[in-house]
C-alpha cells in the first residue's frame, strides 16, 4: 500500500482550506446565445430559494424574454449602479450594493461583459472573483466563443470576432460547470419564434452568426471543453484518493513571441495546446539588436502579446541576445523545456534563400526538443502573396518609422560634418608623407568615433562624405571626383563597406552596452535595497529605503500605506517628491484599503481601477500583508516591459519581507521582556508573600485577641448591669480596624501563595465525592464578613450530581468569586448562584453561575478580567492586587472545566450586572451498596430534604441570619 506524500497532504489541505473560505462558482455553459443560459441559471435559483437560501439578483439580462423574466418573481434583485458616461447615464451591476448585501447566492449574468469606464474592475468576471473572495457563492452564464484561448478559433469558423472574453483559468477555477445544451436545428427554431431576439434582429443573425455550420461547430467546441474539463475533474479525484500513483515528468511548453502581427494567434494556440497537455508554459521573447530598433508600435505590440500569455497562465520572459534562435534553446534546456512551440515563416522564393526562416534556425538547434511550428491562418486562406506584399511593405512602413524616431539631432549630424573636414586638413598635411592608402585609415577612425559617440546617422552619413573627400581632395585628379586609376574604385567601395560596416557594429554595441548598463543599474539597486533592508531595525527606516530605491530605478513618486491597529492603511511619506502623491487625485486611500483588503494590485496599468493616477501593489509577506506600495511613474511606458514589472514586484516582495521580520522582532522582543518580566515579578512575590505570611499570622492572632477580651468585658459590663458605654474604649474601633486590614492583607498573601504555587505547577488535587451545595455552603460560612451587606440567593438545580472536586480549591474558588462580587457592587445589592446540570455533544457538566446587579464588566474586558494582575477598573481605590480571577480560573482549568464572564443585559439593552460561570464535568461515582430505611427510602435525600426544608439549618438560603445580621425579604 502507497502512503500519501506529506507534502501534497499538505497542499491539499490548504486548498480545502481556501475553498471552504471562498464562494463558490457555478458557470452555466452554452455553445450560443439562446441556448437557455439565463433561464437555467434562473430554474437552479428558485430551488435554491426553495431550500431557504438567501438568494440575489445581482444583474440578470433576460433581453426582452417573458418566461425568462417571469422566473425572477419572488427573488431579491439588486438595483443597477448608475455610471455616468459620455454623457449617458448606464445601468452597471452595483459590486458595492452587492458586497454590503453578502447574500449566501448572487447571480450575475454574462461573466465575459466589458464594465462601463468608472467601474471598479474593467471585467465582470473581476467582480465575481472579488465576490467569491468575501465568501459569496456566484451563479454565472457564459459561451464558448468567449473563451480566451478559442477566440482566434471561432473567429475564423464564424468571420466575425468576439472582442468580449474571459481568461480560461476562471473557467477552469469554477467549482461547477454546467453544459446548456440545444441542437441546432432547435435552436434555429426558437431563433425565428423570436424567442432569442426580436424579428427583425433574429433575421439577420440567422444569416451572419447563426449559420447551422457556425452553431454546429460552436456545438462542438463547447462539448469538447467541457468533456476536458469533466477529464481533468475525474484526474484531480484520482489523485485526491490515490487510487493509482503516476510517476512521470510534467511537460514544459515554451512559446517565441516575435514582433509581428501572428504573435497573438501563436500565444492562444500554444495555449491550447499547454492546456491539453496539461503542461506548464513559458511566453519568450528574444530582444535582438535590430529587434531594439523597432518602433514603439511594433513593441508595443510584442508587449501585448506578452500580456495575453500571462492572461493566459503562462510565465513570461524576456532575453536579451544577439542571435534569437540560439538565446531560445539556451533558455529552454536551462529550464528542462520538453516542447518547444514557434511561428512558421511567410517567407516565399528568393526572400526564403536570403535569409532561413526563424523555425529552420531553431531546428537545427533543438537537440532533443520537440518542435511544434504554428503557420499563421493567413496563409490557410489564399491570397498569401498579397499578404506577403502587405506584411513586407508593412515592414518597410515601421523601419523608416524607426529611423525616423531613432535619427540624431542635426547637430550630431553637423559635428560629423566637422569631423570629416578635421580629418581631411589633417590628412592634406601628412600626404605628402604618407602613401595615400595609409589615409584611409584616418577617415575609419573618424567613422568610428561618430558611430560611438553621435549615433548610427551620422556614422554613416561622414562614411559617405568620407569616402567623397578622400576622392576629391587626394585623389588624382585632385579637386575632382573623376577617377584615372580604376583600381580606386575598389578602394571606394571597401571604404565605403568598412565604413558602413563599422558604423552599424559601432552602433549596435554602443546600444547593447547601453542595455547591458541599464540592466546591471537595476540589479545593483536590487542588491543595494536588499541589503540596506536587511540592517534597517524599524518601520521608519524600511520606507524610507523603500520608497527611496524605487523612487530612483523606475523615476516615480512613491508612498506607502501600513497598517494600523484596526488594519485600516494610512499614509506614509519619504520621497520629497511624493507631496503630488497629498492630492486626492494622485493618492486614493479607498484604492489602497481595497487593494490591502484584497490582496491583489489595482490602480493606472491594471484591470482594477485602470483610472487611478497611481499604481498600488499589496506588499505581501508570507505571513500576511503588510502594507500598500503606491507608485506614480513619470514615464507611463516605464512598467511596459514585463522585466520592469517583475523587478517592481521584486521590489515591493523584498519591502513586505523587510516589514514582517521587524514586526516579528519586536513580537520576539516584548514577549522576552514579559518572560523576563513575569520570572522576576513571580519570584519577588514569592519571596514578599513567604516572608509576610508569618508577621501576618501574628498580627491577625493578636488583634483576634483584643476583640475577644472587649467582647468579655462588654459581657461583664452585661452581666453586672454596669453601663456598657462606660467599658468601651476609644481604641476598640482601632482594634477592630487593625483585625478587618490584617484578615485582607491576609488574604491576599494568601492569593500570592497560591499563584506562585500555580506557577510553579505544584498544584496537587485532592479530588473526593462531593456535593457542590456543601461546598458553596462552606464558601458563604467562610465569607459571612464579605457577604455581610449583601443578600445572597442560591439557585441550585434538584438533581445535581456529585462532582468529583477538590473541596478546599472549590471552596476557594467561590469565596474569590463572592469577594470579587462584594468589591464591585453597591450594599445590599443581591447575589445569585445558579447551577444546574447540561448535556451537549455526548458529554455533561455542570454550569454554576454568580451573578450580581453591579455596574457590569468594561467593554472589552470579558476575557482578561482573568489574567494575572488584571482589574476591572484602573486606577481604582478598591482593595485588591488582580489575582482572585486568575486563581479561579486556575483552580477550574485543573479541574478540566472552562470559565468565562459576561454582562447580563435587559430586554432594552441596559447592563443588569455581571455574571461569571464556569463548568465541571460530571462523572460517573463509584457504585455503593444502596442503604435504604425501613420504609425504603434513601436516608441522604431525605437529609438532604429536610435541610432544606428548614431554613436555619440550611447555610445556603438567603435568609440564612448566621450570613446575614439585618436579613431583608428577598424575592427569587
Amino acid at each position: 500500500m502507497n502512503r500519501p506524500d506529506p507534502d501534497e497532504l499538505l497542499d491539499k489541505l490548504q486548498r480545502d482550506e481556501e475553498k471552504r473560505q471562498r464562494g463558490k462558482l457555478k458557470i452555466f455553459f452554452g455553445a450560443s446565445a439562446g441556448v437557455g443560459k439565463t433561464y437555467a441559471m434562473l430554474q437552479a435559483a428558485r430551488r435554491r430559494h426553495d431550500e431557504g437560501a438567501d438568494v440575489v439578483v445581482g444583474i440578470a439580462e433576460t433581453h426582452g424574454r417573458g418566461e425568462t423574466a417571469a422566473l425572477l418573481a419572488g427573488l431579491d434583485v439588486l438595483p443597477l449602479a448608475q455610471i455616468d458616461y459620455r454623457g449617458r447615464t448606464l445601468g452597471e451591476f452595483d459590486l458595492d450594493a452587492a458586497l454590503a448585501r453578502k447574500p449566501q447566492l448572487i447571480l450575475v449574468d454574462e461573466l465575459a461583459h466589458s464594465n462601463v469606464r468608472g467601474a471598479r474592475h474593467l471585467k465582470r468576471w473581476q467582480d465575481v472573483y472579488e465576490l467569491l473572495d468575501a465568501g459569496i457563492d456566484v451563479y454565472t452564464t457564459v459561451n464558448v466563443q468567449h473563451l480566451e484561448s478559442l477566440n482566434d478559433v471561432i473567429g475564423q469558423i464564424t468571420g466575425i470576432r468576439v472582442w468580449e472574453t474571459v481568461p480560461d483559468r476562471v473557467f477552469d477555477r469554477a467549482d461547477e460547470v454546467t453544459l446548456v445544451d440545444l441542437p441546432a436545428e432547435e435552436l434555429l427554431d426558437r431563433m425565428r419564434d423570436g424567442k432569442v431576439y426580436l424579428p427583425q434582429q433574429a433575421e439577420r443573425a440567422v444569416r451572419n452568426f447563426f449559420r447551422k455550420g457556425n452553431l454546429i461547430a460552436l456545438r462542438e467546441l463547447a462539448l469538447r471543453r467541457t468533456a476536458d474539463r469533466v477529464d481533468a475533474q475525474m484526474r484531480e479525484y484520482r489523485a485526491d484518493r490515490s487510487i493509482e500513483r503516476i510517476w512521470q515528468a510534467r511537460e514544459r511548453l515554451l512559446v517565441c513571441v516575435g514582433p509581428g502581427p501572428e504573435a497573438p494567434m501563436l500565444v492562444r494556440a500554444a495555449a491550447r495546446l499547454a492546456a491539453s497537455l496539461k503542461a506548464d508554459w513559458i511566453a519568450v521573447y528574444v530582444e535582438t539588436p535590430a529587434l531594439q530598433r523597432l518602433p514603439d508600435a511594433r513593441r508595443e505590440r510584442t508587449l501585448n502579446a506578452l500580456k495575453l500569455a500571462a492572461e493566459l497562465g503562462a510565465e513570461t520572459a524576456t532575453l536579451a541576445a544577439a542571435d534569437a534562435a540560439t538565446a531560445l534553446i539556451g533558455y529552454a534546456q536551462a529550464r528542462n523545456v520538453s516542447k518547444l512551440v514557434a511561428g512558421a515563416s511567410v517567407r516565399a522564393g528568393w526572400l526564403r534563400r536570403l535569409r532561413r526562416p526563424f523555425g529552420e534556425r531553431i531546428a537545427e538547434h533543438a537537440g532533443e526538443l520537440d518542435l511544434t511550428l504554428i503557420r499563421a491562418s493567413s496563409e490557410r486562406d489564399g491570397g498569401e502573396q498579397r499578404r506577403l506584399l502587405t506584411t513586407t511593405a508593412n515592414a518597410w512602413r515601421d523601419a523608416l518609422s524607426a529611423a525616423r524616431e531613432r535619427r540624431s539631432p542635426p547637430r550630431a549630424y553637423g559635428f560629423a560634418l566637422a569631423i570629416c573636414a578635421a580629418i581631411t586638413l589633417l590628412s592634406s598635411q601628412l600626404s605628402g608623407h604618407i602613401d595615400l592608402t595609409n589615409l584611409v585609415m584616418l577617415y575609419l577612425l573618424g567613422v568610428i568615433f561618430t558611430a560611438v559617440k553621435l549615433g548610427r546617422g551620422p556614422g554613416v552619413m561622414q562614411s559617405f562624405m568620407s569616402v567623397a573627400a578622400f576622392d576629391f581632395f587626394f585623389v588624382p585628379p585632385r579637386m575632382s571626383l573623376s577617377v584615372s586609376d580604376t583600381q580606386y574604385l575598389l578602394t571606394f567601395f571597401g571604404m565605403l563597406l568598412t565604413s558602413l560596416v563599422i558604423s552599424h557594429l559601432t552602433s549596435s554595441l554602443r546600444r547593447e552596452a547601453s542595455v547591458a548598463r541599464r540592466r546591471e543599474q537595476r540589479t545593483g539597486a536590487m542588491y543595494a535595497m536588499a541589503r540596506e533592508l536587511a540592517a534597517a531595525l524599524t518601520t521608519e527606516q524600511i520606507v524610507e529605503i523603500g520608497s527611496r530605491h524605487v523612487s530612483e530605478v523606475f523615476g516615480a513618486r512613491v508612498a506607502m500605506l501600513l497598517p494600523d491597529s484596526a488594519d485600516k492603511v494610512k499614509q506614509k511619506i519619504e520621497d520629497p517628491d511624493a507631496a503630488m502623491l497629498l492630492d486626492g487625485e494622485m493618492l486614493d486611500s479607498d484604492v489602497g484599503q481595497w487593494v490591502y483588503d484584497q490582496q491583489k494590485p489595482a490602480g493606472h496599468g491594471t484591470d482594477t481601477l485602470p483610472a487611478a493616477a497611481a499604481l498600488y501593489l499589496p506588499l505581501k509577506a508570507p505571513m500576511r500583508t503588510r502594507g500598500v506600495l503606491a507608485v506614480a511613474l513619470r514615464d507611463e511606458r516605464e512598467l511596459n516591459v514585463p522585466e520592469q514589472q517583475r523587478m517592481l514586484d521584486a521590489f515591493a516582495a523584498q519591502i513586505a519581507l523587510a516589514l514582517e521580520r521587524v514586526h516579528y522582532v519586536d513580537i520576539a522582543r516584548d514577549a522576552l521582556v514579559n518572560m523576563e518580566s513575569e520570572r522576576l515579578r513571580n519570584s519577588l512575590l514569592s519571596a514578599i508573600s513567604h516572608d509576610l505570611r508569618t508577621p501576618l499570622t501574628t498580627i491577625v492572632g493578636f488583634s483576634s485577641m483584643l476583640a475577644q477580651s472587649r467582647d468579655t468585658r462588654a459581657d461583664t459590663h452585661a452581666d453586672t448591669g454596669a453601663d456598657t458605654r462606660a467599658g468601651a474604649r476609644p481604641d476598640d474601633d482601632l482594634v477592630e480596624a487593625i483585625h478587618e486590614e490584617a484578615l485582607r492583607m491576609t488574604g491576599i498573601v494568601t492569593n500570592l501563595l497560591d499563584m506562585a504555587r500555580l506557577q510553579a505547577g505544584s498544584l496537587q488535587l485532592n479530588q473526593q465525592w462531593t456535593l457542590l451545595e456543601e461546598t458553596v455552603g462552606a464558601a458563604l460560612r467562610a465569607c459571612k464578613r464579605v457577604l455581610a451587606e449583601h443578600p445572597v440567593q442560591v439557585k441550585l438545580a434538584a438533581d445535581l450530581p456529585l462532582l468529583h472536586l477538590d473541596a478546599v480549591l472549590m471552596e476557594r474558588l467561590f469565596s474569590n468569586l463572592f469577594e470579587n462580587a462584594a468589591k464591585y457592587t453597591a450594599p445590599h445589592t443581591p447575589l445569585t448562584i445558579g447551577a444546574q446540570r447540561l448535556d451537549a455533544d455526548g458529554q455533561s457538566f455542570v454550569r454554576v453561575t454568580v451573578d450580581d446587579n453591579g455596574p457590569g464588566l468594561p467593554a472589552g474586558m470579558e476575557a482578561r478580567v482573568f489574567e494575572k494582575f488584571t482589574r476591572g477598573e484602573k486606577e481604582s481605590a478598591k482593595p485588591g492586587i488582580g489575582l482572585g480571577l486568575a486563581i479561579c480560573r486556575a483552580i477550574v482549568e485543573a479541574h478540566g472545566g472552562t470559565i468565562g464572564a459576561l454582562n447580563r443585559m435587559s430586554a432594552e439593552g441596559r447592563v443588569e450586572g455581571a455574571r461569571f460561570w464556569f463548568t465541571l464535568p460530571v462523572e460517573t461515582p463509584p457504585d455503593a451498596p444502596d442503604v435504604l430505611d425501613d420504609e425504603g427510602a434513601d436516608p441522604l435525600n431525605d437529609e438532604r430534604a429536610d435541610r432544606f426544608a428548614d431554613p436555619l439549618a440550611d447555610p445556603l438560603r438567603h435568609d440564612d441570619p448566621t450570613l446575614h445580621p439585618h436579613p431583608k425579604p428577598t424575592h427569587e
